[in-house]
């Protein structure tokens, strides 16, 4: 069956947003003298926020308790400085370019809340090119649940084997492979340690391959 959907993640893989929260809680907890835990941190990653509270680890890894409050303004403070200098990933407005000329309908599926997800897609100016924007506001349970790929796909017009997803995380990747679509992976430089065994095929970036490459290395066609 031929390929007529992507569907793609948005955070770590059109935008390295998770670079910038990564980078704000490392400053945060250099200036207490003790270093970020990175791979407990990135387990939650393409997932909602809240089981993992790197304010709690702050207060284990002091062993004394931090104003809490003041410490998620700092956060908020540097992650949003970090966030308004950052740009689409090399390639991403390529690819959606690619995608119009191949006649694929392009959807976006996010764990994160509309409200972000609308914001930056505006402000990049590439919000014309997706048919479908599904974000947590829309279901119960956010990725690795399968339900935002699912309405994607049904909102696009399409079976889900006959699309594919391009994600940058273990949790986005497994949703999308539940849902019945291609899973293509392309780890950033936060993810890049989590294990993509399960990917159809992983890739390092979207700028030197084609979307019509990927679809040929998926065995699909258009």
């Amino acid at each position: 069956m031929a390929i007529k959907a992507v569907v793609f993640d948005f955070d770590g893989t059109l935008m390295d947003t998770e670079t910038c929260a990564y980078e704000a809680y490392c400053g945060i907890y250099a200036e207490h003298g003790v270093q970020f835990p990175f791979d407990a941190w990135t387990a939650g990653i393409g997932t909602k926020a809240g089981g993992y509270d790197p304010f709690a680890e702050l207060e284990r890894g002091l062993g004394v308790p931090v104003d809490r409050n003041a410490m998620r303004e700092r956060y908020r403070n540097a992650h949003a400085a970090n966030v308004a200098k950052a740009t689409l990933f090399p390639g991403v407005l390529e690819r959606l370019e690619e995608a119009r000329r191949l006649g694929l309908t392009i959807g976006l599926a996010s764990s994160s809340d509309r409200a972000w997800i609308e914001r930056h897609l505006g402000n990049q100016g590439i919000r014309p090119y997706f048919q479908t924007v599904r974000t947590s506001d829309d279901v119960e349970q956010v990725k690795p649940d399968p339900a935002l790929y699912r309405l994607a796909v049904e909102d696009l017009g399409v079976q889900p084997h006959e699309a594919f997803a391009i994600e940058d995380s273990v949790n986005g990747l497994r949703a999308a492979k539940a849902a019945g679509l291609f899973g293509v992976a392309i780890p950033n430089k936060v993810t890049a340690r989590m294990d993509f065994s399960e990917a159809d095929l992983t890739l390092k970036s979207l700028e030197h391959c084609s979307l019509k490459e990927i679809i040929d290395a998926l065995g699909q066609s258009t």
